[in-house]
């Protein structure tokens, strides 16, 4: 991987993780992972044992 440079800068925003901008892929991802085990598409979260059972 290349290195990465961050930079931290100032603002009057509210305080929020530097960590979370990556967090709103994952849902999707694990859901099109789920879908292409199973041939079903989950479209709710939180996905349950129950889902996976039906699916």
């Amino acid at each position: 991987m290349p290195k990465v440079h961050v930079r931290i800068v100032e603002s009057g925003a509210p305080m929020g993780g530097v960590g979370e901008p990556g967090l709103p892929g994952v849902p999707p991802a694990v859901l099109n992972a789920i879908a292409a085990l199973t041939g079903q598409r989950i479209r709710a979260l939180p996905v349950a044992n129950a889902k996976l059972s039906a699916a």
